[in-house]
């Protein structure tokens, strides 16, 4: 994958780069918020700095999203809730407090490219399972012919499972596509919307709990 580091300082930036390599990354560092601008056509990921040395990361970021839609994780000493929120709600996909450990920082980059692919990826159709019909093109679901209505995350939890259908899905991989996230109050919510889409189907043994691991979809 190619990463475009933005980054001022030269001993966070080396050992970031040489890391990256370690995964197999090619790595542009660039010192300068402008240099994003100029490179990030060529890039699959941006690690941003918020604290650079012209523009500020967050001017940047806001930049970028307007005409781009780059995957972005922040990665900044900037840790105020104010500047956190502020990233977010301008696109970041993802932000980090420094120091951050470099294991998480690679499985959030694995995580944010995950979900950049599965928004990128054709849909699969529908799937059929007994007489539960998921349009994923149309994000529609018809149960014994009847259409029967999902909130936004309640669907998106199903598509999920049913794009896998019949094949275990972990809790947190369905965390980390629906929400993007595997905290324990996220955790909760998923429980709480799988209990209303069991419902809502009316079909429980489709929706199998597997004890310790996650669900699965299909007979």
């Amino acid at each position: 994958m190619q990463i475009l580091l933005a980054e001022d300082d030269d001993g966070v930036a080396a050992a970031l780069v040489e890391v990256l390599y370690d995964q197999g990354h090619v790595t542009r560092r660039v010192r300068y918020g402008r240099d994003v601008l100029t490179y990030h056509r060529s890039s699959d990921l941006l690690l941003l700095d918020l604290g650079l040395p012209d523009v500020d990361g967050l001017d940047v970021l806001r930049s970028l999203r307007a005409v781009s839609d780059l995957s972005v994780v922040v990665l900044t000493a900037r840790g105020d809730e104010r500047s956190v929120v502020r990233g977010l709600r301008l696109g970041a996909d993802d932000y980090l407090v420094k120091p951050v450990r470099l294991a998480e920082l690679l499985a959030r980059i694995d995580a944010v490219t995950r979900r950049a692919r599965a928004r990128t990826a054709p849909a699969a159709g529908t799937v059929r399972t007994a007489d539960v019909e998921v349009d994923l093109d149309a994000r529609r679901v018809r149960v014994g012919g009847a259409e029967v209505e999902l909130t936004t995350k309640e669907f998106a939890i199903l598509a999920v499972l049913a794009a896998r259908a019949g094949t275990a899905v972990s809790r947190e991989q369905l965390l980390d596509e629906v929400w993007g996230d595997a905290h324990h109050a996220v955790s909760r919510s998923l429980d709480v919307h799988l209990t209303q889409l069991r419902a809502k189907l009316r079909r429980p043994e489709l929706l199998t709990t597997i004890r310790g691991f996650g669900y699965r979809f299909g007979d």
